[in-house]
């Protein structure tokens, strides 16, 4: 019994702590067609500006606005410089990203160097839920992301923003007849990207390795979960972080962490090679 609860409550962060961390490259690439090689350098970038305000000796949730306005302001730069020349020439915009995430790379080496950080969790201690111990950040976290992915849906669906969002991406040019300013819109959605994977890497912080290599892990992880959800639809963001979180966290207990990525691995192999589109692509 207890090791199905823990396993449960394992599969659960894994599965919701990935979606947090794919929300920002798929909000890129569903509204912008742009597949943001820099992704993982954004969530680097929170997980550094958590780092740099436990350092200071600040709280840490003032990381979270912190790392948001960061991510967010240099996404604005970046699309407004490079990205919005190149829409329509996705591997002009693979190559201009991909050039991006290395310099920003060489950004933060230059900055915090080259070794290993680690932040404090704000909150410690653990908490006992049907018979298990379960470190009490980690349970916030992940009821912080339930309402924050419910409110993200809600907004989606129901709001007159979410109704533009969801035009631009149906139809930009039908969108920019009626009205709807897309050029602005595509900006702030890079912007809006960026800043999401910043708060991402700021939230996980606590919970993770940090050095400047560390957005490759997350890239690739993001790349799989789009490849088995589908592109461009909040559905299949989370279809897709339900199976590659949850078959990396069973073939990590059952078989170990090189296991579990093995078989992540494997399982984007074969939906690239069957089925391409994903379970719940756009339409």
């Amino acid at each position: 019994m207890e090791s199905s609860v823990l396993f449960l409550l394992n599969t659960s962060y894994a599965v919701l702590t990935l979606a947090l961390v794919v929300l920002g490259l798929a909000i890129i690439f569903g509204l912008l067609g742009v597949l943001n090689m820099a992704h993982g350098e954004f969530v680097a970038i929170g997980a550094y500006c958590a780092f740099a305000v436990q350092s200071a000796g600040l709280p840490l949730f003032l990381s979270l606005p912190l790392a948001f306005i960061t991510t967010g302001a240099v996404g604005w730069l970046i699309e407004a410089s490079v990205i919005r020349h190149l829409y329509k020439r996705p591997f002009d915009t693979l190559l201009a990203t991909w050039g991006l995430s290395i310099l920003l790379r060489e950004g933060i080496e230059l900055a915090f160097g080259l070794e290993y950080r680690s932040v404090s969790e704000p909150v410690s201690g653990s908490l006992r839920l049907l018979g298990v111990d379960y470190p009490i950040y980690r349970i916030l976290l992940m009821v912080a992301l339930l309402i924050g992915f419910a409110a993200l849906y809600l907004w989606y669906r129901r709001s007159n923003a979410g109704v533009r969002v969801r035009a631009m991406i149906a139809n930009p040019q039908l969108a920019t007849i009626v009205g709807i300013d897309t050029q602005k819109l595509a900006r702030l959605a890079f912007a809006a990207g960026a800043a999401s994977a910043g708060l991402a890497g700021a939230m996980l912080a606590p919970l993770v390795r940090i050095e400047p290599f560390m957005g490759i892990d997350f890239l690739l992880q993001s790349f799989f979960v789009l490849v088995v959800g589908g592109l461009g639809s909040l559905e299949g963001l989370f279809i897709g972080s339900s199976l590659i979180g949850g078959a990396e966290s069973a073939g990590s207990t059952l078989m170990g962490g090189t296991a579990g990525y093995v078989t992540v691995l494997l399982i984007s192999i074969l939906f690239l090679w069957l089925k391409p589109e994903g379970l719940h692509a756009r339409r």
